[in-house]
């Protein structure tokens, strides 16, 4: 994501992408194919970065054995194939997969990789939704953390982390300009698109590109609705319910908002 500065020296405006799609269980080879295909559609539009929805390559709705069996080490083959991928598109990726913990056990994990095949960025779910959740994966003991990208400073969230106001708040405070969540957010939940997202976006005048899945596999229903907020908590770009798409939007870089400035963490911890 390359750094846009503004007559003032302001950082102004990246452009980002979130990819709704359907899900594709256990198909790594497939979805690595179908990466390269929506990869291609953004770097076209002249996006910086997209955003997959969770446990992208693998599928969110498998079982704890076919997680903890299709995950790898960072820097693994898969991670191998998404870097080749953002290097031949120009474009930074943040993709959803599973990565091996300790015990045999799987984390729930999204990267950041930059335009040239590098990464950037690694964040692993610290919220586990659940049963199915607290099956499959073993929550990251470490809290979010910002980290710099081509001049922005990012965060990563996994879709249930950016439903509580600590986990944004932090990222925001740790200077994040504009949080990416990959998420697989089923019916029924569509609060969390509908104000959750923009809530966090407003309250920390940070951007939100909030990715997830439309259609179902063999688990869970998807409800789609994947977003873009702004930093003032306005959509950008929203999908609807159903069907595949790439959102595309400027993410603005500064706020109206004066929540970070004024708030006195002192009186709350």
């Amino acid at each position: 994501m390359s750094e846009r500065r503004g007559a003032d020296g302001a950082w102004s405006m990246t452009r980002v992408a979130a990819w709704q799609c359907p899900p594709a269980p256990l198909d790594v080879a497939g979805n690595l194919r179908r990466l390269d295909e929506a990869g291609a559609a953004a770097a076209a539009r002249q996006a910086e970065v997209l955003v997959t929805p969770e446990m992208f390559t693998s599928g969110y709705g498998i079982t704890p054995e076919e997680a903890a069996r299709l995950a790898e080490d960072a820097g693994g083959p898969t991670g191998a194939a998404v870097a080749e991928i953002a290097r031949r598109h120009g474009l930074g990726i943040v993709y959803g997969h599973p990565e091996c913990a300790p015990g045999g056990h799987a984390y729930n994990a999204a990267t950041l990789v930059g335009p040239d095949g590098a990464v950037r960025g690694r964040h692993r779910k610290v919220h586990l939704f659940g049963d199915l959740d607290r099956a499959l994966f073993v929550a990251n003991p470490q809290p979010p953390m910002a980290f710099d990208f081509d001049g922005a400073r990012v965060g990563i969230l996994i879709c249930y982390d950016v439903e509580f106001p600590e986990a944004v708040r932090r990222l925001a405070v740790d200077g994040a300009q504009a949080v990416l969540v990959p998420t697989a957010n089923m019916a029924g939940c569509e609060e969390v698109q509908e104000f959750l997202v923009r809530a966090r976006a407003c309250e920390n005048g940070c951007g939100v590109v909030y990715a997830n899945y439309c259609g179902a596999d063999d688990v869970f229903g998807y409800n789609g609705r994947s977003v873009i907020c702004g930093p003032d908590g306005e959509v950008l770009a929203q999908a609807g319910a159903e069907g595949e798409q790439i959102l595309i939007a400027d993410l603005p870089g500064r706020a109206k908002g004066t929540y970070l400035a004024d708030r006195r963490p002192g009186l709350y911890g």
